[in-house]
């Protein structure tokens, strides 16, 4: 969702200038600056930021510096004189040169303000076409930004699938452990000659049973490739999908770890969970 885009429009008695920043966010947070001349199309521009930027923190800034003839325009005095007030503090405070404050006034917002105050029409066309401009600066500095995320992305997935591969060796010798573990408990415990067969293989069942890891290896498998397979897709907007499968991936890392019940396994799965949060911190970047 991080992006930078900026455009700047020069009129014959004005120059536009418009930047447009967008951070990561979960929901859509729009912040619009816009001279107050261009007030009432505040709402329509709104819009259009929202339906093409769709998610993140947005600040929206457009700029109108007066050129060439100003008679047709006029000077907010009251708002001029409480910029030199605080400027000249300002600078008294740094020891700066004062000389140019009144150059610097008349270019901050709202100071040098447009005698007619209606909007023209094809002015606003073509504000609306540096907007343009400026958003697609934006999407191409989104778009640089994912295929690095992208990159990064099937690399951990790739790792997450390396170690799965890791745990296998382990499983036999896991679940033999258990079984001369239980077989010896059960020794010590009782005279071999006492010993209830069918109850031990009954026993020795369910153990394996709880710790068999085959569903999740194949659930988390299937898991990282909808995730390579979403990322593939063309579907413009898909971050919280990828987000709800990186949850699924996680609950499998999970039971995994809490089954192992083996040293060299709970290695690998916490590996795994390593890469996973990895993945977890960057998704949150993806529109």
């Amino acid at each position: 969702m991080t992006g930078y885009g900026k455009a700047v429009l020069e009129l014959p008695n004005k120059k536009i200038s418009i930047e447009i920043k967008s951070l990561n966010s979960k929901q859509t947070d729009l912040n619009v600056r816009i001279p107050y001349v261009y007030n009432e199309k505040e709402l329509a521009l709104r819009s259009m930021l929202s339906k093409r930027l769709e998610r993140g923190k947005i600040n929206f800034f457009m700029n109108s510096e007066g050129i060439g003839d100003y008679s047709s325009y006029s000077i907010n005095k009251d708002l001029a004189a409480q910029y030199y007030r605080e400027l000249k503090e300002v600078a008294q405070m740094l020891g700066t040169d004062e000389d140019d404050l009144l150059g610097a006034i008349t270019r901050l917002p709202d100071v040098v303000k447009q005698a007619d105050e209606s909007v023209d029409e094809d002015e606003w066309k073509q504000i609306l076409n540096a907007v343009e401009k400026a958003l697609g600066k934006l999407e191409e500095f989104r778009l640089q930004e994912g295929v690095s995320l992208e990159q990064d992305f099937r690399l951990r997935i790739a790792n997450i699938l390396s170690l799965l591969e890791q745990v296998a060796p382990f499983e036999e010798n896991r679940i033999e452990r258990v079984k001369n573990k239980l077989k010896q408990e059960l020794i010590n415990a009782v005279e071999e000659g006492k010993i209830d067969r069918n109850r031990f293989e009954q026993e020795l069942i369910f153990y394996i049973e709880k710790f068999d890891i085959t569903e999740e290896k194949v659930r988390l498998k299937k898991h990282c490739d909808y995730f390579l397979e979403t990322l593939d897709t063309k579907q413009k907007s898909k971050g919280k999908k990828l987000g709800f499968i990186l949850q699924e991936i996680g609950r499998e890392i999970n039971t995994l770890g809490s089954k192992s019940n083996e040293q060299n396994m709970q290695q690998i799965v916490v590996q795994m969970k390593d890469e996973l949060e990895k993945i977890k911190e960057q998704a949150l970047n993806i529109l």
